[in-house]
């Protein structure tokens, strides 16, 4: 898949010390999978975000990439340098909702790969999206936009045309897309659940509402 595949998650390391330059490298890319889903209003500021927080961090390790060498470093480091303050603030602040924003996209393709649908209306994807959102965002999200958003799946676009959007235009069969897919999920999952597990451990997660 074009654009899911130009820059593919190194594989996770038996420490799940995840080294924080090719991290960066490869969700650089990511942001653009938003456009595929059209309604601006909603996933323009999702996209906005992610790339914010991709630079928050790139600034914090590129300000000392010896020291910042894995995404475990930068946490620690700045679990010292900010005392009370953190984990609200810095690069664990913007890792945070960085990682929440992958994880609606991952868990967007895996529903889509694994064949879940609306029997009624196959290709849609409004049942994958709102699983997607239940799942990753909605518990950290007012009520406004939690009903900005639940708005928003009728306006997302056919399955077909989501999967032609990645290929950036190009025909591919169905069956071809989702196995580049399945290859992408293969790579990233590991990799984000190894983030979530960094936080849940040193205790850096935050649970108020955007």
């Amino acid at each position: 898949m074009a654009l899911l595949l130009e820059h593919e998650f190194k594989a996770l390391p038996a420490d799940k010390q995840i080294e924080t330059l090719p991290f960066l490298e490869a969700v650089a890319h990511l942001p653009p999978f938003f456009d595929c889903l059209g309604t601006p209003i909603v996933y323009s500021p999702v996209k906005a975000d992610l790339t914010g927080n991709i630079k928050k961090i790139r600034a914090v390790y590129d300000s000392n990439p010896s020291k910042f060498k894995t995404l475990q470093n930068i946490l620690e480091a700045e679990k010292e340098m900010h005392g009370s303050a953190w984990p609200k603030t810095g690069a664990t602040l913007a890792l945070m909702w960085l990682k929440r924003g992958l994880k609606f996209m991952l868990v967007l393709l895996q529903s889509i790969s694994d064949g879940e649908r609306d029997e009624e209306h196959p290709n849609l994807i409004r049942v994958n999206a709102m699983k997607a959102y239940e799942i990753a965002l909605k518990k950290y999200h007012g009520w406004m936009l939690q009903k900005l958003f639940m708005g928003s799946v009728y306006a997302l676009p056919y399955k077909s045309d989501l999967l032609k959007a990645l290929e950036k235009g190009k025909e591919v069969k169905e069956e071809e897309s989702i196995d580049k897919i399945h290859q992408f999920l293969s790579r990233a999952t590991p990799i984000l659940d190894a983030i979530y597990e960094m936080y849940t451990k040193m205790n850096a997660e935050l649970t108020y509402k955007a």
